[in-house]
């Protein structure tokens, strides 16, 4: 199995929940459902990773607080080298509801700083040559962002695959986000957007479209992975041809994170060299699991079991 890392966003999710309809200001509701737990997009994708079984690295750090404290712990050895900035640690509330949505309220943080130096101080090119990395939180960890070129250099350098999930730019997909992600896509082998994210940063309204549109932009040989929720995934590969995957049909408890997982499940799966129409399905099948199981439950070492119902 090719090696595997994923280098950006760690921080604490506070879940409450399902509220319904939203409660009015200066008033109080009680929720069924509370879960504080390790959070962020690469936080996800390697609690993820741990669940299937599979090995991994995670270049990531923490704040100088109890909550930057109780991150590390959670990731024993892998957080043996994460920096701890003088910040308090990046905290998001998320507010489930009835359908399986949420929304969230986001601090600031430790997350600006995590810088590339941060990263080289966990990961080893030597050890990771021919693998993958994950790249996520771009318009969160602005230290780090701003050294991209630095990093896909090394990234080319060791012969690592990158794949990118950007995440949404806080302040939308202006010109200015759009064109840095796609400058990025440029040195990226992966592209791991959702529906939204491929159409908007294309302004083309159709998801293979978009996918397509994005593949051009990308190096020879580059995957376009568009994900698309209850609807399943898509995926352009090397030979330009579009494939899709059809999401298992599940009870929803909890979608946070899903892209994340779903992301997980796929270059796992990519990992092991196995076909992109595998790649794909296992994704689904991790992420569908993931969002109807509460615990969450990611399947174990197996991806290719399907959720359960």
């Amino acid at each position: 199995m090719r090696p595997l890392a994923v280098v950006g966003n760690v921080n604490i999710d506070l879940i409450l929940g399902p509220a319904a309809p939203w409660p009015k200001a200066g008033t109080e509701i009680i929720v069924d459902h509370d879960e504080l737990r390790v959070g962020g997009a690469a936080g996800n994708s390697a609690l993820a990773w741990e669940g299937l079984g599979v090995e991994f690295e995670i270049a990531a750090n923490v704040g100088n607080d109890q909550f930057g404290r109780w991150l590390a712990e959670a990731f024993g050895k892998r957080s043996a080298k994460w920096p701890v900035r003088p910040e308090q640690t990046t905290l998001s509330v998320g507010i489930t509801h009835p359908d399986g949505e949420r929304t969230f309220f986001t601090t600031r943080g430790h997350l600006p700083r995590l810088s590339l130096s941060d990263v080289f101080a966990v990961l080893d090119g030597t050890k990771l040559s021919g693998g993958f990395v994950l790249l996520c939180g771009s318009f969160l960890t602005e230290d780090l962002t701003r050294e991209y070129d630095a990093f896909f250099d090394w990234a080319g350098k060791h012969q690592i695959a990158i794949a990118l999930d950007t995440g949404w730019p806080l302040d939308g997909w202006t010109n200015e986000n759009c064109e840095a992600t796609r400058d990025w896509l440029s040195r990226c082998a992966i592209a791991l957007l959702n529906e939204v994210e491929s159409t908007t940063l294309t302004g083309l309204d159709d998801p293979v479209e978009a996918g397509a549109e994005i593949r051009s932009h990308m190096p020879e040989g580059a995957i376009v992975v568009v994900k698309r929720g209850p609807d399943g995934a898509l995926a352009i590969g090397a030979d330009g041809q579009c494939i899709a995957a059809a999401a298992p049909s599940v009870t929803v408890v909890d979608t946070i994170g899903a892209g994340d997982v779903f992301n997980a499940g796929f270059l796992a799966a990519l990992a092991q060299e196995k076909p992109l129409a595998d790649c794909l399905r296992a994704g689904t099948a991790v992420a569908s699991r993931a969002i109807s199981t509460l615990p969450r439950n990611y399947g174990g070492p197996s991806t290719s079991e399907e959720p359960a119902r």
